[in-house]
């Protein structure tokens, strides 16, 4: 088995917040079963969340329960490991939290955990997870309800806050657990996944923004290159000033790269 993990954040004069682990647990045979995990912090405008903490302190708190319950706990299904890992979160923010504050910490999620037999998945928000099959084809698991909303619309309002967590609208993991629900979730025989990938949007643009080649592409590029390879490959695009002007420049980035 290989896993690879790395992260960058965007600016180096700011905290990143993206979060990523990899976790293979004792107790079965060498590659049999492991769990990854994958956030992206949603970045809000100074001084309007409501809460006292950071969204790494956030995002920190959120990955290492949902490391720790996905591969302790394998009997859970993905969406109540989710669901516990919110409410945990949320009550270590304490009482000085407004927690109903709709830019209260919040994060996209990519989880995968895989078996002797399954390889699992939930995925919330644009966050992306791509699943390799033994054939060499790429699926890629998409949340894409937040790419749905129209851009006049979110023009229109001038933020997306009124689509986010809304009915109508996009979902993060924030303080409510009942979230959880609303993830894409999926089960695929192990014996058809040869490899797994999880990054954060900073590194899908190579894919999405720079048009540098499809899922498939991106796939090779891991495994030749690996995961800082993919992201240095990401900045240099970025630093030749591509894109500018419809995203920001650089992004925070993180991906997990796992060989089965």
């Amino acid at each position: 088995m290989r896993i690879e993990l790395a992260t960058a954040p965007g600016d180096p004069e700011r905290p990143n917040e993206d979060w990523a682990s990899a976790a293979v647990p004792a107790g079965g045979s060498a590659g049999q079963s492991g769990t990854l995990v994958v956030l992206d912090g949603v970045t809000p405008p100074p001084n309007e969340t409501g809460c006292v903490h950071s969204v790494p302190w956030f995002t920190a708190r959120l990955g290492g329960a949902l490391i720790e319950l996905s591969g302790s706990r394998q009997e859970l299904p993905l969406t109540e490991v989710l669901a516990t890992a919110i409410e945990r979160t949320a009550a270590a923010h304490g009482g000085g939290c407004d927690l109903s504050h709709v830019r209260t910490p919040q994060a996209t999620v990519v989880v995968v955990r895989w078996g002797a037999a399954w390889v699992e998945h939930l995925v919330l928000s644009d966050s992306a997870l791509l699943l390799e099959g033994t054939d060499g084809t790429v699926r890629a698991v998409l949340d894409d309800r937040l790419d749905r909303i129209p851009r006049e619309a979110l023009r229109a309002h001038a933020t997306a806050d009124v689509y986010r967590n809304a009915p109508d609208g996009f979902f993060t993991a924030a303080a409510d657990p009942a979230v959880a629900g609303r993830a894409v979730v999926g089960a695929t025989p192990r014996e058809e996944v040869r490899a797994v990938a999880a990054m954060t949007d900073g590194v899908t643009r190579w894919v999405d923004m720079f048009g540098e080649g499809d899922w498939g592409d991106c796939v090779a590029v891991l495994r030749k290159e690996g995961a800082q390879g993919l992201i240095d490959r990401v900045r240099e695009l970025e630093c030749g000033g591509r894109g500018a002007g419809r995203w920001k420049r650089h992004d925070d980035a993180a991906v997990v790269y796992a060989e089965l």
